[in-house]
């Protein structure tokens, strides 16, 4: 769990998930923290910069102060947590949340037997090129709300259930009304049309998708993989991509052990996401370069697959981002809780490596210095948990543990 700071902060200024009121105008002081979670080793002890007996106050959208609770200075209002632990809002760097219908059969399905292909996305590509741009929205909002009621203070979303020109753009367009942090994925498998002629969808999504899209995104993806992308046509996208402005992140090594990890090294990608099936090759390409591994463990869990072997990336000095990879196919949950006890029980993540991961490694798999920690200058997005410790996430599955959240120093409504 390194604590080093991603040298590319994102160029806007942070919404997260959903439109952010304005800041209340005043300062807040949240103290009595039993436990509290700052991701600054300079702060506490240990890389989460653990601080006990401690309170922290939010002024202006930012973390003012960090410290004692004895030593901590006034504020225009003052929450006592009662001994309960804060954490950092969660980051989740990996979504798919622009779509329309759901694959609730394709679920049942394959629970009863039917492997995970990456085909079955072709259903909801129709789904969502029949929505209109209302219900398109209202889904993305409902999904988004989910995620923040549940401690998720940023999230990445991308396009991909379009794979038009005109409906690519549309995804893009709606998503960057409520985040900064929009990835175009064009290149998520090849559109029904091109079926014949995948190399004429691959020039699209490299030229008129890609000048319709770039505007509207911070980020270029694509699903390197069997059943998507080969390793030259994933080349050819991320490139072209890059040569708009865009910053690569790839989707690898999913299903099986392929090129996408070492390509993503290879271009300094943000991140390859999923690393399921890796080779000794892959661990040691991303131990030496700078691209971090983003796990999903909800895929692995509703899809029955092996999981990632977290254990064996994190020894090997790799930085490991955790997301909840929220779809309609192969990992409909928008909880980062639930991700983060997952990882604990089946990934060899201790709580505390999944709790960082889930918070800072998500940052930097954004290329953000600004969330994930609880340090003065950084977003205020802090949570509450009805726990003494942030251990309790791993170790009370599936209990509603956040109590509060605020987001850019704004309380959001509880939830219980």
């Amino acid at each position: 769990m390194p604590d080093t700071s991603p040298t590319h902060p994102s160029p806007r200024a942070h919404r997260g998930p959903g439109p952010v009121p304005p800041t209340d105008g005043g300062s807040t002081l949240i103290t009595d923290i039993g436990s509290l979670v700052t991701n600054n080793p300079d702060l506490g002890a240990g890389p989460l910069g653990l601080l006990t007996d401690a309170a922290l106050v939010l002024d202006g959208g930012t973390v003012a102060w960090v410290g004692p609770a004895a030593a901590a200075p006034a504020a225009d209002q003052r929450v006592d947590a009662e001994g309960r632990a804060v954490i950092p809002g969660f980051v989740d760097s990996h979504s798919h949340l622009v779509f329309a219908g759901d694959r609730t059969a394709e679920f049942n399905a394959r629970m009863s037997g039917r492997p995970y292909t990456a085909g079955g996305i072709r259903s909801t590509v129709v789904a969502t090129r029949l929505a209109d741009d209302d219900t398109l929205s209202a889904n993305l909002t409902t999904y988004l709300t989910e995620m923040l009621r549940q401690g998720t203070t940023t999230v990445e979303t991308k396009s991909g259930y379009g794979l038009t020109v005109e409906e690519e753009a549309r995804a893009l367009r709606i998503a960057a009304a409520h985040t900064d942090e929009v990835t175009y994925l064009g290149a998520h498998v090849v559109a029904p049309e091109y079926a014949d002629d995948p190399a004429g969808y691959v020039d699209l999504v490299t030229g008129p998708m890609l000048d319709a899209c770039a505007p509207h995104a911070r980020w270029v993806d694509v699903f390197c993989e069997q059943g998507a992308f080969d390793g030259d046509q994933a080349r050819a996208i991320l490139t072209a991509g890059a040569a708009r402005g865009l910053i690569p992140r790839v989707h690898a090594n999913q299903l099986t052990a392929g090129p996408g990890v070492q390509l993503a090294v290879e271009l300094g990608a943000a991140s390859a996401d999923h690393c399921t099936h890796l080779t000794d090759a892959d661990v040691a390409a991303l131990a030496d370069g700078s691209t971090v591994a983003t796990l999903l463990p909800g895929c692995e869990f509703s899809t029955r697959a092996v999981y990632p072997d977290a254990r064996r990336l994190l020894d090997a000095g790799v930085t490991v981002a955790l997301s909840t990879d929220c779809n309609p196919g192969s990992s409909f949950t928008s909880s980062m809780p639930f991700c983060v006890a997952v990882a604990v029980r089946e990934m060899g993540m201790t709580p505390d490596e999944a709790l960082w991961s889930a918070t800072a490694g998500g940052a930097e798999a954004l290329r953000r210095t600004d969330v994930g920690r609880l340090t003065p200058g950084s977003a205020a997005d802090v949570v509450l948990l009805e726990a003494p410790s942030h251990v309790h996430l791993a170790y009370r599955p599936g209990v509603p543990l956040v109590r509060d959240v605020w987001q850019r120093g704004v309380r959001v409504p509880a939830t219980h």
